[in-house]
């Protein structure tokens, strides 16, 4: 076993070295890289062109006007302007003065790479009928409502399944044509942000949200990402495909087999809100998967969401892992938020990692793995900011906004349990759809809490130890071995090597990331029929003392710039599946509420300083600092 290793990945050097090899494989593989581009989309080739990939950062979880609970909280970001402030431009926030003019700004430090509106399939053609005098809806009950008490209409309307309101005429018509208007403007904006040039600036994805709960509000949401502007002429929702499986039945039949080159992949998110639901081993009817049931869910969802602003899904916080308290939320489904009786612990099984052992088990049980996902991140912004991942001047992303009318409230902007959010991030060739698509598909692409860390895991037999030190190192660990998302061969003959690498945030000019504190490994593996978890410090000092000033919020420790190891598995046994996925986490910074709570004045040892909206600030159950992380998806090994 090679000890773990606090080596520095290679500085200039080793990056013109890396360049200069990726220059001549460039040159081969260049046909190849044109065939697939002209089977994928119609553009010009990306002058910016890596085989040995880049990372591209992102945000696949955006919420717009179109979606009732953004539009019921005084959102009126179109898709337009939201690919535009994931481009780098300026947004208005509410609320909204008399004129219309937005109470606050937002803008991103640095534009995103990719981004995907995802605004709730469900509900769009109420929203726009309540939204458009005249039309058949306006001025239903329902609609006066919407308009006139939105936080009513949030409830009201949310609630609401089959059948469709009264409006709606026979079978929902009205308001499933209505729904064609949201839909084309969101194809509309999608296509005119995308940068077909040479250039290659920014990439947007078609996309939407399937917003089903079950039971007590038990999330069972997902994401619907296309691979191109080929999508179906509408967007199947939950009020008429009400499982999971029904929505994989509606991609089959109204995408892949009716719209020629239609191809999608779906994200579940928010495990931790699921009370279990999201991860049961079981089908919609309750009935055990089968091997056919578990291969056509890790064909359909090949990525999760293991972080948003509504919570982090790596891990409970009642782990014997330490770090799996970050960014718990308190409750276990929806209802929990605005009930007291309804809130209960989440429960393991509502987590990525237990998850990922269950998937090792199915697989022993059925020789498919229906859980076999890598992992990303985004927002889940309902103010249409995509990327705005930052824990200072973080503005809400769910109960920001306040009803058209109403004054924006002092105090926290969201209930102090949320968080900014995090950034999905995929390792590809080029900044386009085909390339970006291809990421998720085959799950090279790892998840950020915010900060824009470079992570990469790698896997295989005959990685050498020395490989941090390589100014070659990721041309040889792909020749030798296999990348994060991908499968270790069955006959690897031996013990696997992992080598992991990670980069400080590089942030803004004179405002780097925060130091990098120490890079871990996650093996779950099964032992006696049972799921077993490790987690392995294998570069970084985990002692080294790392704080923060709360009050200033200045950093008072040493940490790392870059971190890599290169690690064999002592306790490898061949004959039973296995995987690893790579966690690094910075030093502690300032929670995104501690820096409101400070810029208000509030001192919890003085009663007197803390004001109407404030009293969340000295909630001993939340954390003043948190400790910035990535997550890697997973390699596995299947005997």
């Amino acid at each position: 076993m090679e000890a773990p290793g606090r080596r520095a990945i290679p500085g200039a050097a080793g990056a013109r070295a890396r360049a200069a090899l990726a220059g001549a494989l460039l040159t081969l593989l260049a046909p190849a890289a044109a065939a697939q581009l002209e089977r994928g989309e119609s553009r010009e080739p990306c002058t910016q062109h890596d085989p040995l990939r880049q990372p591209l950062f992102g945000d696949l979880h955006v919420h717009t006007r179109w979606s009732l609970d953004a539009s019921t909280q005084g959102t009126r970001t179109t898709p337009d302007q939201a690919y535009r402030f994931a481009r780098g431009a300026p947004l208005g926030l509410q609320p909204w003065s008399a004129s219309g003019e937005p109470g606050r700004e937002a803008r991103l430090e640095r534009p995103l790479d990719f981004a995907a509106v995802t605004d709730h399939s469900e509900l769009f053609g109420e929203v726009a009928m309540c939204g458009t005098p005249g039309s058949p809806g306006h001025d239903s009950f329902v609609c006066r409502v919407y308009r006139g008490w939105p936080r009513i209409a949030f409830f009201f309307m949310n609630a609401r399944g089959q059948p469709r309101f009264g409006f709606c005429g026979h079978d929902g018509a009205a308001c499933l044509e209505a729904a064609r208007g949201p839909w084309r403007e969101m194809q509309d904006a999608a296509e005119a942000a995308y940068d077909r040039s040479s250039e290659c600036r920014f990439t947007s994805l078609i996309g939407y949200e399937w917003t089903r709960s079950v039971q007590t509000a038990s999330n069972l949401h997902r994401n619907v990402i296309f691979r191109s502007h080929q999508v179906p002429e509408a967007p199947a929702s939950s009020t008429d495909h009400p499982t999971p499986e029904s929505l994989w039945d509606a991609l089959d039949r109204d995408c892949r087999q009716g719209v020629p080159g239609c191809e999608a992949l779906v994200i579940p998110h928010n495990s931790n809100l699921s009370s279990g639901f999201m991860f049961a081993p079981v089908t919609s009817d309750g009935d055990p998967l089968s091997r056919a049931d578990a291969l056509r869910r890790a064909r359909n969802e090949p990525v999760v969401e293991i972080m948003q602003h509504k919570g982090d899904s790596e891990c409970g916080a009642a782990s014997a892992d330490e770090l799996c308290g970050f960014e718990k939320l308190p409750y276990d489904s929806f209802m929990g938020r605005y009930a007291a009786f309804a809130r209960r612990e989440p429960a393991p099984i509502s987590f990525t990692r237990t998850a990922l052992g269950v998937g090792l088990q199915e697989q022993l049980r059925l020789g498919a793995n229906p859980f076999a996902f890598g992992v990303i991140g985004s927002t889940d912004t309902h103010l249409g900011t995509p990327g705005l991942a930052g824990e200072r001047d973080y503005p809400g992303h769910g109960g920001a906004g306040v009803p058209i009318g109403e004054v924006l409230p002092d105090g926290l902007l969201d209930p102090i349990e949320y968080n900014p959010g995090g950034l999905a991030v995929v390792w590809a060739e080029e900044n386009s759809r085909h390339a970006i698509f291809s990421a998720l598909r085959r799950r090279e692409v790892y998840g950020t809490s915010g900060p824009r860390l470079v992570l990469r895991l790698f896997a295989g037999r005959d990685l050498p130890a020395d490989l941090c030190e390589a100014p070659d190192m990721v041309a040889r660990a792909y020749a030798s071995g296999v990348p994060m998302g991908g499968e270790l061969s069955r006959d690897i003959g031996g013990a696997p090597v992992l080598a992991v690498s990670a980069l400080r945030d590089p942030g803004v000019e004179g405002a780097p990331g925060a130091l990098l504190q120490r890079l871990q490994l996650i093996k779950v593996s099964i032992v006696d029929g049972e799921a077993r978890e490790q987690v392995i410090d294998v570069a970084g000092d985990p002692a080294s003392g790392a704080r923060v000033d709360e009050r200033s919020c200045t950093p008072r420790a040493e940490g790392f710039e870059r971190l890599c190891a290169v690690w064999r598995d002592p306790d490898f046994d061949p004959a039973m599946p296995a995987l690893y996925y790579a966690r690094v986490v910075e030093n502690p910074t300032c929670r995104w509420s501690t820096h409101v709570c400070n810029a208000a004045g509030v001192d919890c040892t003085r009663p007197r300083t803390i004001g109407a909206g404030y009293a969340p600030c000295c909630d001993p159950a939340f954390p003043r600092t948190v400790q910035e992380r990535a997550w890697s998806s997973p390699i596995w090994y299947t005997p």
